[in-house]
């Protein structure tokens, strides 16, 4: 299976977790790690026609982000506006079926700040997870590492995804 993580982290040059958790599967060969904010520093994403090209030749699709304000990096978000548009409005609008998407976050706070919240992480990913939806791809369950600022990731975890 191939695995495309199309990951983005508006501090990552300062990223521990999420630095520490792509170097984990840096060799694996069913993996693809699409660094958005190494590929386009200036923010602006320039090559939609690759990105298309990435998605179609992937199996699964996986977006990689630390959460911020209960949503993604403002990169992932262009990134979705922009290419997903050209898939729904372009030549190829069922490009992406039969494929799935699941997400990967790292969250700082502990699950039991956003149980106190009346919330928990399928709704908060809800509008992400239903906009891959609605071009037809299969959603997967949101992984999520609360308390990412912890010595103890789950690094067993995290790569067990990707087998």
């Amino acid at each position: 299976m191939k695995n495309l993580i199309i990951f983005a982290h508006t501090f990552w040059k300062n990223s521990k977790v999420n630095r520490a958790l792509l170097e984990e599967l840096k060799d694996n060969k069913n993996v693809n790690i699409h660094n958005l904010s190494v590929i386009y520093p200036d923010g602006k994403i320039n090559s939609v026609k690759s990105e298309v090209t990435l998605l179609k030749e992937a199996d699964n699709i996986i977006f990689q982000f630390p959460l911020f304000w209960y949503s993604m990096p403002s990169i992932l978000k262009e990134w979705q506006d922009i290419v997903l548009a050209d898939i729904l409005y372009g030549s190829e609008p069922k490009a992406l079926e039969n494929k799935t998407f699941k997400i990967i976050t790292t969250a700082g706070s502990e699950k039991s700040f956003y149980d106190t919240l009346d919330f928990n992480m399928n709704e908060i990913l809800s509008p992400i997870n239903l906009s891959f939806k609605f071009i037809g791809v299969k959603i997967e369950e949101p992984f999520c590492i609360y308390g990412a600022n912890k010595d103890n990731l789950p690094i067993k975890e995290y790569l067990n995804i990707f087998k």
